[in-house]
């Protein structure tokens, strides 16, 4: 049987892992973002080393977990450097360089899917690569590719969940923490389920109204 009256004094506790779990999101996606644009410039360009780099880049992040990648960033960086890392950064260093490759993807995708011909017509005009790229292509592309943007903050938010590996005060490791006052773990952890089902519905409501508008724009 479930027994929520144990568990009500701990949820302002859980809540406030709340504000770790967006902060992670929120300057991760960020960093990714910015990070994503730069892979993604690399891959469409004409030097090849820089796209062979970028594309090392992404089947890397892609193709081994994100909890390695942060257990590496937290526990194995701290041999080479000499000096501990915190566990915050450790988190968001690990969020936004995974979050890179899989951005970097998505913009290409969009930038692919734009009409070649407006590429073509922009340099016969003579219009510099930097100001094709910021005027015409990647606010298109953009604009394509909202649906999957709003996909990678869902799948980061959930993922984000793994800091608890670190010891990051999170949503999940305080539900975890409350548990273990009461040994009773499943209420809590039933809770911090909720938190982050009512947090995906609320990004996918944004999602989809953003995505409507940009329809009604066209």
């Amino acid at each position: 049987m479930l027994d929520f009256k144990d568990v009500i004094p701990q949820m302002p506790f859980i809540l406030e892992g709340l504000k770790v779990t967006l902060s992670i999101v929120v300057v991760s996606l960020f960093l990714g973002f910015i990070l994503g644009i730069l892979l993604t410039l690399c891959k469409i360009s004409v030097f090849k080393p820089l796209i062979w780099l970028a594309d090392f880049y992404t089947s890397i992040f892609r193709g081994t977990p994100l909890v390695l990648q942060l257990l590496i960033i937290y526990f194995g960086l701290p041999q080479l450097l000499g000096f501990q890392i915190d566990q915050y950064w450790a988190a968001v260093a690990a969020f936004s360089l995974n979050s890179a490759a899989y951005v970097s993807e998505i913009i290409r995708a969009g930038i692919n899917a734009i009409d070649k011909g407006q590429k073509e017509a922009a340099v016969a005009l003579g219009i510099p690569y930097a100001k094709m790229m910021k005027d015409l292509l990647l606010p298109q592309a953009f604009k394509n590719i909202s649906p999957a943007l709003v996909n990678e903050t869902i799948t980061l938010t959930k993922e984000s969940a793994i800091v608890t590996v670190i010891g990051l005060g999170d949503v999940m490791r305080r539900a975890y923490q409350a548990g273990a006052v009461t040994y009773n773990y499943l209420e809590p952890l039933i809770f911090a389920g909720l938190i982050y089902y009512v947090i995906v519905l609320v990004l996918t409501f944004v999602g989809k109204s953003v995505e409507r508008k940009l329809k009604s724009n066209d």
